[in-house]
Parts: C-alpha cells; sequence; structure tokens
C-alpha cells in the first residue's frame, strides 16, 4: 500500500484527484490546513505529495520544504494550471503536473511518482543494509587484528564482546569460561546492572545451557554452581536489568576449540537478530577460537617454563652440593696417596707402589670430572667469575706445555711448541685461557696413538685470514681485527665431518674405540666454548678422520681493558 497526500483548497481539484486514486493499492487523504499537514507528515510515510500551485491561505513554497526536510524520498508534485511556474519551485519539487492533461496522463504521472519512490526506498533501504554490512566488516577486520594482537585469554575475551557490543549493540552477554582461570568463570557484560538474584538465574542458565550442548554425552568439565566465579563489566550502573530480559532476543554458540571444549556465550537484545546478526555472531565467535587456542598454549608453556626454571634451580642447587661434597673427601685422600707415594710413611713394594699410583690417577681424574660439572652449572648460571689483566699468550703455553711434558713422553708423543715471535698482549684470564688450553692438549694426547706428534702454535692472525670452516660460519663470520691464534694440532684418529659439531656439545661423546677407553664427562669442549665467548672470541675444529685434529680459538688483541660485566651477560 502506498499513500498518496493532496494539499488543495479546490473542491474540484479534490474531487478530481480522488477520483483518480487507485483506492485499492493506496491510503488517500487531502488537506488545506497547515497544522493539519503537518501532523500528518511526522505520523505517516507519504509516498507521493500533491500540492496545488493556487494556494491562498498556505504557502505551497513552505509546506514543499517542510514535507521535504520531514521525508526526504517523499516524491512532491506540484499541480499547476499555468505554464510559467515560480523558479523557487524548481529546487524543491520532483515534478509537474498541468491540470490540463487528461486524467488518464494524470493517473499514470502520478503511479510513476508512487514507484519511482518505491525504488527509492528500496536503493535507500540496500544502501543501509550495504553500510551497516560495511560498518560489521570493518568492526569484523579490527576485532580480528586485535585477536592477533595478544596472548592473553581474559583480553581476547573482551576483545569479542567488544566486538559484538559495537556490531550488534547487544543489551546484555555472558560468557561461560572453563579455559580462563583454575575454576570456571561467568564473565558477565550488561548495558545496566543486575541484582544478585539474576545473577544466580543467569549463572544457573549458563550451566544449563552447556550441559545441554553434549545431551547425553560425556561432559569435558564437571561443574557445580557454587564453583562457578562470577566478573560483571557493567555500563550503566544506575539502571537496572530484571528478569524480562529473559524475553528478550538471543543467540547462543558454543566456544570450541577443536581437540579442547573452551566454553559458552550467550547474548541477549531487545530488538530481534537478522540473519545477518547471527552470521556475523556465529563467525566472531569463530574466529576467536584460534587465538584462544594459542593463548591456551603459550599459558601452558608458561607454566611448563616456570616449572622447567624451578627444576633447574633445583638441579644447580643438587650438582652443587653433591660436587662439594664429592670434592670434600677427596682432598685428603689425595694428599694421603701423595704422603704415601712421597716414602714418608716407609717404603712401598712394587705392586704397592704401581695400585697407590693407580688410585691417586683415578683420584685426579675424578677431582677433574667433578671441577667440570661445577664450572658447567656455573656459567649456565651465570655466575663464573673471570679475573682479567693485560698477560701475553706465551707464559699459558709454557704452562700447559710443562703440565703435560711427562704424561705425553709416558704415551711416547712429542708435544712441540710453535710460537710466532713478539706476539702483542691481550687482555684476558690466564686461569681460564689456561683451563681451555689444557683441555684441548689433553684431549689431543688422549687421541693421539704413541709414536705420534702434538703441536701447540700461537700466532698473530687478522680476521680476513682465518680460514672460514663452515661448520663454524656463525661465530666465525662475527670476528674483525687482529686476534692471537692458539692452534692444538695432533695426528691421531680425527673426527667424521658429522661429529665435529657434535664434539662442541654438553656430554656428548664421537663414539670409537679411544673414547670408550678414556671415558670422561663430554664436558670439556663446551666450557671451553663459552670461557672462549666470554673473551669475545671463537673456539673451532678443523678434521679428517684418521688423519687428525686441528683446534682453534681466538682472543682479539686490544689495548684498551673492556668490563668483564658485560662477559657475564654473554654467558647467560
Amino acid at each position: 500500500m502506498g499513500y498518496i497526500l493532496l494539499v488543495s483548497e479546490n473542491s474540484d481539484i479534490q474531487s478530481r484527484i480522488k477520483s483518480l486514486i487507485d483506492k485499492k493499492n493506496n491510503n488517500f487523504s487531502c488537506f488545506s490546513n497547515q497544522t493539519s499537514i503537518y501532523d500528518m507528515v511526522e505520523s505517516e510515510q507519504i509516498d507521493v505529495c500533491l500540492i496545488d500551485e493556487n494556494l491562498e491561505d498556505i504557502n505551497p513554497i513552505l509546506v514543499s520544504k517542510k514535507i521535504k526536510s520531514r521525508q526526504e524520498n517523499c516524491q512532491i508534485i506540484l499541480l499547476t494550471n499555468d505554464e510559467n511556474i515560480n523558479d523557487d519551485f524548481f529546487k524543491i519539487v520532483n515534478g509537474f503536473i498541468s491540470l490540463k492533461e487528461s486524467d488518464k496522463l494524470i493517473s499514470s504521472t502520478i503511479n510513476c511518482f508512487k514507484e519511482t519512490k518505491n525504488n527509492i526506498d528500496k536503493i535507500s533501504q540496500k544502501n543501509r543494509d550495504l553500510t551497516d554490512s560495511l560498518y560489521k566488516l570493518n568492526v569484523l577486520y579490527s576485532t580480528s587484528s586485535q585477536f592477533a594482537g595478544t596472548l592473553d585469554i581474559k583480553q581476547l575475551l573482551d576483545y569479542m564482546s567488544e566486538g559484538l557490543d559495537k556490531s550488534l549493540s547487544f543489551d546484555l552477554n555472558y560468557i561461560l569460561s572453563f579455559g580462563f582461570e583454575q575454576t570456571p568463570v561467568l564473565i558477565v557484560n550488561s548495558l545496566y546492572n543486575v541484582s544478585e538474584e539474576f545473577l544466580n538465574a543467569l549463572k544457573t542458565r549458563a550451566i544449563f545451557n552447556y550441559k545441554s550442548l553434549f545431551d547425553g554425552k560425556e561432559i569435558p568439565f564437571e561443574i557445580d554452581e557454587s564453583d562457578v566465579k562470577i566478573i560483571k563489566n557493567i555500563k550503566n550502573p544506575n539502571e537496572k536489568f530484571n528478569f524480562s530480559l529473559f524475553q528478550y532476543d538471543n543467540m547462543f554458540a558454543p566456544i570450541d576449540l577443536g581437540d579442547k571444549f573452551f566454553g559458552c556465550i550467550e547474548i541477549f537484545k531487545q530488538k530481534t537478530f537478522t540473519t545477518d546478526d547471527s552470521a556475523y555472531f556465529q563467525t566472531i565467535v569463530r574466529q576467536v577460537s584460534l587465538p584462544l587456542k594459542s593463548a591456551g598454549l603459550y599459558k601452558e608453556i608458561i607454566e611448563k617454563n616456570h616449572e622447567l626454571e624451578k627444576l633447574e634451580r633445583v638441579k644447580s642447587e643438587f650438582i652443587s652440593i653433591v660436587s662439594h661434597e664429592l670434592r670434600t673427601p677427596l682432598t685428603p685422600i689425595k694428599n694421603a696417596l701423595s704422603i704415601l707415594l712421597s716414602g714418608k710413611c716407609g717404603g712401598l713394594t712394587e705392586n704397592a707402589s704401581k695400585f697407590i699410583n693407580m688410585a691417586k690417577r683415578n683420584a685426579d681424574n675424578l677431582t677433574n670430572i667433578i671441577n667440570d660439572i661445577l664450572d658447567i652449572n656455573k656459567i649456565e648460571a651465570g655466575k663464573m667469575e673471570f679475573n682479567y689483566r693485560i698477560m701475553n699468550i706465551y707464559s699459558v703455553v709454557e704452562n700447559v706445555k710443562s703440565a703435560f711434558d711427562i704424561v705425553a713422553k709416558e704415551h711416547d708423543i712429542s708435544l712441540i711448541v710453535d710460537n710466532q715471535e713478539d706476539l702483542p698482549d691481550i687482555y684476558a684470564d690466564s686461569q681460564r685461557l689456561g683451563q681451555v688450553l689444557t683441555n684441548l692438549v689433553s684431549n689431543a694426547i688422549k687421541f693421539t696413538p704413541d709414536g705420534k706428534n702434538i703441536t701447540i702454535r700461537s700466532e698473530l692472525k687478522n680476521a680476513d685470514d682465518i680460514a672460514m670452516n663452515p661448520y663454524f660460519e656463525k661465530d666465525l663470520k662475527c670476528l674483525s681485527g687482529d686476534y692471537i691464534m692458539v692452534s692444538v694440532t695432533d695426528e691421531g684418529i680425527g673426527i667424521k665431518s658429522d661429529d665435529i659439531l657434535k664434539a662442541f656439545d654438553k656430554f656428548s661423546q664421537i663414539e670409537n674405540s679411544l673414547t670408550r677407553k678414556s671415558g670422561g664427562t663430554g664436558l670439556g669442549l663446551p666450557i671451553a666454548r663459552q670461557l672462549i665467548k666470554a673473551h669475545k672470541g671463537a673456539i673451532w675444529c678443523d678434521s679428517e678422520e684418521g688423519k687428525g685434529s686441528s683446534f682453534h680459538f681466538v682472543i682479539p688483541v686490544s689495548s684498551e681493558i673492556t668490563p668483564c660485566k658485560t662477559v657475564e651477560k654473554e654467558l647467560l
């Protein structure tokens, strides 16, 4: 049905137009009083308004403007007998009908304008729908971006509620969550305040809806009303909802994370939800599922990390206590064995001397193992202490050579030192460098057959002249400037190319007959690597199976004393 309004004081025009209107498809009114016209405009949706040009008590231009301001799409038609029309009408009205035309033409023209009004209304509605859809899409995009920006479960639920509120303007929603805290949580987002009785009813409804999702199947989480924690977010606390809210239109959906059930959500609105509203609601609930799953995994990782950190602290304390407790009795044992070997307690038979020497070597080995464990524990905790000073590498090389001369001769191994002359000083901890070089020489002796050679070489090298080993490219490509390079080269069994990096892994030993015979903790090279890293240097290995190995480390040449605190941080 359409609505056609005639504004005229002429009874003949009123009768004529009335006779032309199709009463089955149109409502028709005729007014000549300005107040009545304005009341009609405010209360009814008018399709076509016919205005007589020759009004005496009413200004037709003012009436046209008033109608246009209240009903933008209304088609205003001027009825005229005069060909000379006031120019002001051209700016306001949509068309003109000459009363000199036939009734058939006038009727067709009125119907035409009515159809135009209907088409404009349809276009306007489509534009409104399109604008609404674009707005919802924009909110959806913005909400999705917010989802991607956080791994906090509570914040994700807040973003979901905000997105639904912006696009659907709900009056109240609740989220029953089993993944937010240790206990079930009911988050209530409401336009107005709610009473305790209402909250209890809402809680009962949420639990009932949750259980009804599984309809006789096993429920993921057993729940009791007393277990549910409530979080309220109220926009306008001065007003209050009553139980009539349960008569509002509503939408409900589970929040399912695929392999894990998270919770459910329900929203209430006094106005009826549209099909598009339902699709949007389901979309945003589905979209929050993946971020919630990621947030849950992140939460589990954080909790596991805390557990691992606690276990790591317990492990470190245990290792420290056990190592110290083992080292304490070792000291008097070693001292006692040394006294026996010195002859201060009387002479020893050949067999007795042999067994006491064996016991002393094993006590020394055990001491070295305990020291390695304590060192790696300090390094991992960032508590390794350094005593840096200006020094020369010659003293470190000579001390290590002297310490191993006797051991090398016992194995018929020649320990050769090849030092470049006039090497510049370095800023380093001589004890720690000695520890590194001791480990490298000890390994070389351990894996070199009798009658072979081991060479300790020290020289000045520029970073650009150091041969790049692909296995250690990450460490070597960071070098720049001049370095003192120390190399320990043996003629031993060598290392397979696939096993070179394993040599620097904690508790890792390369499997061969000599390692089975010699044993060890597998901590020497990892400790050496960290100690050299603390000196802002690098350590690496070149080896060929069956032909021997060369272990190298470099320490930067520097005339400046750098603070050792930065070194401690690098060990963390």
